[in-house]
């Protein structure tokens, strides 16, 4: 019996009057996950193009992967620097018993480099899934509403903006607050004003700044303290690495947000089949390129003021945030011009929080959030504006 054969002899414990009834988002969404939905238009349909919510999302959670791998990579290369140095062949824990045996943490091995990361970014992202998915499926069952795949991609987001070494019952927690407070009280996917992900990272950050902030959360070997090149930046000490390996992304920091190389081979792939908007992403570069070059000209001893707008490229989470939640179709602004305007807000914020508050190094995040804000203001003064023009000419 193949899958398809399977799914269908089971369905109808789901449907309606079936024991297994209030699962039934639960199983609508694996089928549709798999397969193409059953149910499709029969004449002629106003869509333009192949496009859906389903192949959106997917592709987005596919071109995610990238940052992920090269991302895991630097991880691992990290921290087997870190053992190499402090004199450790191999770790302790439950992630001990399954990578002890697979890798010797040789930091020139691009496997022992590239396994030892995926064992922080597989248990957090399996984690943040299920307990994410679990409280979709809840809100989905009690509205009537099937589950879509935007999940995949806030479940993804989310882990690629946290430390490797953070708790799993964090990681948890962070997310069902994005999940809950910043969608689904708002009545679900598309309904929402704020990303979910950068929601649930916001609340991490405020909630518990020891395990997302400081020296000793971005190498995950214990005992082993080593400050961002932005955090160094802050405070005036050399960054502690040149410009091409931060672009590669060899380097401490988040999951998925050092390399900007990746991230960008992401952003091609995503401008290409049109799922982001490279306005958005010119409207971010063009307003942090405009600030931190009017910060240059500006004599101060604050060391942020001197830094020039290609460290702030590639520094921190300016090019993932840029890419892949700035981008956001929901949260993000929906006309032309009002996504140019929205752009250069987020990359005027992120610099402004950067070079003014360094007691606050990132900027990103808090900078997204509040172009999510202002979204709909920006959209409704540009539509306003068209009617004025139009009306002018008639």
């Amino acid at each position: 019996m193949g899958l398809r054969s399977y799914l269908d002899d089971i369905a109808p414990h789901f449907e309606k009057g079936g024991r297994l009834h209030a699962l039934y988002p639960a199983y609508e969404a694996i089928d549709t996950a798999l397969y193409t939905p059953g149910k499709i238009t029969d004449g002629a349909s106003h869509v333009r193009d192949s496009l859906d919510l389903k192949r959106i999302m997917i592709t987005v959670w596919l071109c995610a992967f990238i940052p992920v791998f090269v991302g895991s990579y630097f991880v691992g290369l990290n921290a087997n620097e870190a053992m190499q140095a402090l004199g450790q062949t191999s770790i302790d824990g439950w992630r001990g018993i399954f990578v002890n045996g697979l890798i010797g943490f040789d930091p020139s091995s691009i496997w022992d480099c590239l396994i030892h990361g995926l064992a922080y970014f597989v248990p957090l992202y399996i984690t943040v899934f299920l307990a994410g998915i679990a409280f979709e499926v809840w809100f989905a069952a009690k509205r009537g509403h099937e589950v879509n795949e935007g999940y995949f991609v806030t479940s993804i987001l989310f882990t690629l903006t946290l430390p490797p070494s953070i708790p799993l019952w964090m990681a948890a927690l962070g997310v069902i607050f994005g999940v809950v407070i910043a969608k689904e009280v708002f009545g679900g996917t598309g309904k929402n004003f704020l990303n979910p992900a950068l929601t649930g990272r916001a609340f991490l950050y405020f909630a518990y700044p020891a395990q997302m902030s400081g020296d000793a959360v971005w190498v995950a070997v214990d005992g082993w303290t080593q400050a961002t090149p932005l955090g160094n930046a802050a405070i005036g000490e050399p960054y502690g690495v040149d410009w091409i390996s931060a672009f590669l992304g060899n380097m401490p920091g988040s999951m998925g947000e050092t390399s900007t190389l990746a991230i960008l081979i992401a952003a091609v792939l995503l401008c290409a089949t049109r799922i982001a908007s490279w306005r958005v992403m010119s409207g971010v570069f063009l307003g942090m390129l405009l600030t931190s070059s009017l910060f240059n000209l500006i004599p101060s001893s604050n060391p942020m003021f001197d830094m020039p707008f290609y460290w702030h490229l590639v520094l921190g989470g300016f090019a993932f945030g840029m890419v892949f939640m700035a981008t956001d179709p929901v949260s993000a602004a929906m006309t032309n011009d009002g996504r140019w305007f929205y752009g250069i807000l987020i990359g005027f914020m992120c610099v402004l929080i950067r070079v003014v508050n360094p007691a606050f190094p990132e900027g990103m995040m808090l900078a997204i959030l509040f172009g999510n804000l202002f979204a709909p203001l920006i959209d409704h003064f540009v539509v306003q504006s068209n009617i004025k023009r139009r009306l002018a000419r008639g």
